[in-house]
């Protein structure tokens, strides 16, 4: 366990050791570790004194934004609101000069009262109440130690938090799972509540204290767990509900919201009442002094803590679980389970006491919501385009955010005629379709975020995209652009050469007017030659072929320059006899294929993808048809999974396992394994070759841990692709 020690965000603080209730399911009082007998029943002014101090000491050393505290028990209210007031005092007085605090506490609800809650709004504590359900689902396990019901004192509790005065602090419901109860029921008297979150807890268990399963179902905690997310999804998710939002995080690529759920370092640390320093509670399920570190408030830094090994363990990740887990699918989501769950015959390298039923919870939420959450333009090959497109758009807005009137007096106009070209036509649209326009926006971005010396005239650049939205649009208004002279390039339309300072353009009939001064040069229809003017050419459907546009350049060979007429006919002509080939040999492929819009050449010898938007590829001008129709496919395919990756989360931890790919060697990661089937499922429908390995490929990727939802739907399509293209070939299917 190497590299520096990753601080503590979160600090369990335990104020009392004692409880009010003798709840039969509590891991700290009824699980193997007993050193509450031992401990101070309330915290001391000491103890809470050097808190504060280390916490400040953590905070600083490690220029922590925020930290959070839980007052934690025990039962914390037991402390009382003098003592209360005192850990708020010290805690705030030492922080907030150097973060900001976030104070929180957990409670059962039965001493809370308007002192407690008053107390609670002076130094915004927010309040989580533990509740297990009904009455008869609560009284299972949370009652008095004479028996009696607490039931209606927490629904007291609830609604006095409730209570406008009160309700900003309320952080929602914490509810232990006890598969003996409904689920439904359970969730309904939750939800009838109106907390503003709700939280199932499995209860602590290990390999050798399981959880109770009354039917024997190794997945019993799951079927709970799914028929309550059931009614909650059915219900349109009306609340919250942290366990369920994490899987569907995880499932989509994101983080895990949940230190009970996937892979996520740990970040919490515990004091309890004398000052001992220890790790998560949970531990004390496992056994005696499973939690203990050796160290305290008084004599220990923070950091001393996050290096122990106890601690360390539990902030590895992927390389803190066990081969078995590693080697499972869902690991991404699950984590392996809670670190505790984990224990058996004294170590903590082993698949949750839960396993099957965190795989059958993760398999079954993604089985209920892979279709309704899946990325548009993973399932709809005509959705990628206008996703493609809004992210232009988002990008264009984000400039004009950055700028924050900065911009001038000229990027205010020039903005405000984009407004009016756009609400006139859909020559905005069209431009900011033109996948290089994506190449300047992120250009003109990165040189305004990095500070970057002799900054681009921004506003005449922006005004040229106006003029040339104008001219596409036929909107019929003088478009001022500052100019020092030589070559003007109006996007998507060609390239003039006029004089400076200013050139105003003009949509004149079926061309356009550029007028410098006294100096005018017309360009009639589209790619028309004229004097002084050099069109974007077009080819077969009206693909451009842009060998003009200055942000053509990033596709990491360089683009050749300025076809001549000759040169430009030789590889229209070729281009278009490799279309047709593309449309008799793999009629499917062609017609994804015609997403390219702009096709400029290259002086490489294949396909180039670069930071466009969707649509552009880099083609050699060397070679024949066929081997420009091959380059056409396998360009598209590079440059469509891009696009996709641009909108969708395929996948996650990128590297964190190896795959050996049926092409090579050498093992890649799953980006490298997804491209490589993509491709290759796109060339099979074109040439031999190519359907074994992608074939086998996609076997690797269906089980690969890293896959999302919209990484597995992807996968899904090429293995239907592949299906067709076997049919078309007459290639029987695999045995």
């Amino acid at each position: 366990m190497t590299g520096p020690p990753v601080p503590f965000r979160e600090i369990v603080l335990k104020v009392h050791s004692r409880c009010d209730l003798a709840c039969d399911h509590c891991y700290i009082y009824e699980h193997a570790d007993q050193s509450w007998r031992t401990r101070p029943k309330a915290i001391s002014d000491q103890a809470i004194s050097w808190t504060a101090l280390r916490l400040a000491e953590h905070a600083t050393t490690h220029a922590l934004p925020s930290v959070t505290v839980i007052l934690h028990g025990g039962e914390p209210l037991l402390a009382g609101p003098a003592r209360l007031r005192r850990v708020c005092e010290e805690l705030t007085s030492a922080l907030a000069p150097v973060t900001a605090l976030d104070l929180r506490i957990h409670t059962n609800g039965l001493q809370l009262g308007p002192r407690f809650l008053d107390l609670f709004d002076e130094f915004g504590v927010k309040v989580g109440i533990s509740l297990d359900g009904d009455k008869a689902a609560n009284d299972r396990h949370r009652r008095f130690a004479d028996g009696r019901s607490s039931h209606p004192h927490v629904l007291r509790a609830v609604a006095l938090l409730h209570q406008e005065r009160y309700c900003h602090l309320d952080l929602g419901l914490l509810c232990t799972i006890d598969v003996a109860n409904d689920p439904v029921t359970v969730y309904d008297a939750l939800l009838a509540l109106a907390p503003p979150r709700i939280d199932f807890l499995l209860p602590h268990a290990t390999w050798e204290q399981p959880p109770p399963r009354p039917d024997g179902s190794p997945t019993a905690y799951a079927d709970w767990i799914l028929a309550a997310f059931d009614r909650w999804n059915d219900q349109g998710r009306p609340v919250p509900v942290r366990l369920f939002e994490s899987v569907l995080s995880t499932l989509s690529g994101g983080p895990s919201l949940t230190e009970s759920l996937g892979l996520a370092p740990t970040d919490l640390v515990v004091v309890e009442t004398d000052g001992t320093l220890e790790q998560v509670d949970s531990l004390k399920s496992a056994y005696e002094g499973a939690a203990a570190t050796g160290f305290d408030v008084y004599t220990h830094a923070l950091d001393e803590v996050a290096a122990h090994p106890g601690v360390r363990a539990r902030r590895l990740g992927l390389d803190g679980v066990g081969e078995t887990c590693r080697r499972c699918p869902v690991v991404r989501s699950c984590g392996g389970g809670l670190y505790t769950h984990r224990y058996r015959d004294g170590h903590f390298a082993n698949p949750s006491v839960y396993c099957a039923d965190l795989e059958a919870l993760v398999r079954g939420v993604e089985d209920r919501t892979a279709a309704a959450t899946a990325a548009p333009a993973v399932t709809d090959p005509a959705a990628l385009p206008a996703e493609q497109h809004e992210l232009t758009r988002v990008l264009l807005a984000e400039l004009h955010s950055e700028l924050a009137g900065r911009g001038g007096e000229r990027w205010a106009a020039a903005w405000e005629l984009a407004g009016t070209v756009e609400e006139r036509s859909g020559g905005l649209d069209a431009i900011l379709a033109h996948p290089y326009t994506r190449t300047w926006l992120l250009d003109c971005l990165a040189a305004l975020r990095e500070g970057r010396a002799g900054a681009p005239d921004l506003a005449g650049q922006l005004a040229r995209y106006v003029a040339a939205a104008a001219v596409r649009g036929r909107v019929d208004v003088p478009v001022r652009i500052a100019h020092p002279g030589g070559p003007l390039h109006l996007p998507t339309l060609g390239t003039a050469e006029v004089a400076g300072p200013e050139v105003v353009v003009r949509a004149t009939g079926e061309g356009l007017l550029l007028r410098a001064g006294a100096t005018e040069l017309r360009a009639g229809r589209p790619g028309e030659e004229g004097a002084g003017w050099r069109p974007v050419r077009r080819g077969a459907n009206g693909t451009a072929l842009d060998d003009l546009d200055p942000w053509r350049d990033r596709f990491g060979v360089p683009a050749a320059g300025r076809l001549t007429p000759a040169a430009a006919a030789d590889w229209t002509g070729r281009l278009e006899r490799a279309w047709a080939l593309l449309r008799e040999t793999a009629p499917g492929q062609a017609a994804r294929a015609a997403g390219l819009t702009t096709l400029t050449p290259v002086t490489g010898t294949g396909p180039a993808v670069g930071p466009h938007g969707y649509g552009a590829l880099g083609l050699p001008l060397a070679g024949g048809p066929r081997e420009l129709a091959r380059a056409l496919l396998l360009g598209h395919r590079r440059a469509r999974l891009r696009a996709l990756l641009d909108v969708a989360d395929l996948y996650a931890l990128d590297g964190a396992w190896s795959h050996r790919a049926p092409w090579q060697e050498a093992p890649v990661p799953v980006s490298a394994l997804l491209a490589g089937a993509y491709e290759r499922a796109g060339l099979a429908a074109y040439e031999d070759g190519h359907t074994e390995h992608a074939e086998r490929a996609l076997d690797l990727l269906e089980n690969a841990a890293e896959l999302t939802v919209d990484g597995k739907l992807l996968v899904a399509d090429v293995r239907k692709e592949l299906g067709q293209a076997r049919e078309r070939s007459g290639t029987p299917p695999r045995g």
